[in-house]
């Protein structure tokens, strides 16, 4: 038999780095080249080009289908680094940084002038934060500049806490890179601080908790409405599985699983309230155990089989279950 050669083009499917020497310093070559690689934080995996790559910025919104008034966050080593993309930086944003950096706390400023528009969705202003997770640094050390990302999933999707989960959202991706760093140490995405008017508020809840942050500047305001505008992850229907999800009380759990004439794959406290034909999934009762496991669990839902997931809504509303709230109420807001 006479085989005929093949000419070996891109490859079409997402490739794993391992995070040695050698892949992060071909994820910073790629990066460097103007290119995108999804690449782990603490928070959640991100789909990162250089701050100052234009094409490879708009190749990031083109990749997630993201809408292009949804602007990125930088990400940089430290305070040095974020002074020289931002206006304003004041005694508040020492203090912050400081205190919480590197860790999952973004700060919203206004932009430096040579910061492309590219960056931050035609804004204005700019959201910088230093992430913890040590692959991310090593990346960016080995980058030499800040590099601009959102989170590493199709756009609205759920987030991705592991590199699995990426790959599954970008199966055909052309030659695309994927840095491997373990699974996502805080489960959801960072808090984000605007910092451009006299009272510090809070655009997304995340890790870093509204109390957290008072004790370091005092007063700070938490944003009431829900829309779009200077701050990633605050569309209505963000961080949501690709069937019709729904939120539930957790006093009426049983009786909102008994009025469906489908079976349900039931995110739940306690899985032992949840009978056939539904699906109990075991979630945690502690709020960083929860936050750390959400988005695994609700990909794991979505997957099951099942037509519909129901979220048993819990109690907690103050410190992390404000931010853990938001991530479910949003996941939900479709139904």
């Amino acid at each position: 038999m006479c085989l005929i050669p093949t000419t070996m083009g891109p490859q079409k499917m997402p490739r794993l780095l391992q995070s040695n020497h050698d892949g992060v310093e071909e994820a910073a070559a790629r990066i460097e080249a103007g290119g995108v690689v999804a690449f782990p934080t603490e928070t959640v995996y991100g789909l990162g080009a250089s701050t100052f790559a234009v094409e490879g910025l708009k190749m990031i919104y083109e990749i997630k289908g993201r809408p292009s008034d949804n602007p990125l966050i930088a990400h940089v080593l430290d305070a040095v680094e974020a002074r020289t993309l931002v206006s304003g930086w004041d005694l508040r944003c020492s203090r912050l940084a400081a205190k919480f950096w590197p860790g999952p706390l973004t700060m919203i400023l206004n932009k430096a002038i040579d910061v492309p528009d590219e960056a931050t969705a035609g804004l204005q202003t700019i959201a910088v934060r230093s992430p913890m997770h040590p692959v991310a640094r090593a990346l960016l050390y080995a980058v030499d500049g800040p590099i601009s990302a959102p989170s590493a999933n199709r756009s609205g999707h759920i987030s991705p806490t592991t590199t699995e989960h990426v790959m599954a959202d970008f199966p055909e991706q052309e030659d695309f890179l994927v840095l491997e760093g373990g699974r996502a140490n805080f489960g959801i995405e960072s808090t984000v601080l605007d910092l451009t008017g006299e009272k510090p508020v809070i655009r997304r809840p995340g890790s870093i908790t509204l109390e957290a942050l008072a004790r370091v500047l005092g007063a700070v305001e938490v944003a009431q409405g829900i829309g779009q505008g200077v701050s990633p992850g605050t569309r209505l229907i963000h961080y949501a599985p690709k069937i019709p999800t729904m939120l539930v009380p957790s006093n009426r759990l049983e009786s909102f699983l008994a009025t469906l004439t489908e079976p349900a794959a039931v995110l739940t406290l306690e899985s032992a309230r949840v009978s056939a034909p539904h699906i109990g999934i075991q979630m945690q009762t502690d709020a960083s155990a929860y936050a750390r496991m959400l988005y695994s669990k609700l990909r794991e839902a979505e997957n099951s089989g099942l037509t519909h997931i129901v979220i048993e809504e819990p109690q907690g509303q103050d410190g992390l279950w404000f931010a853990v709230l938001d991530r479910l109420r949003r996941a939900a807001a479709s139904v």
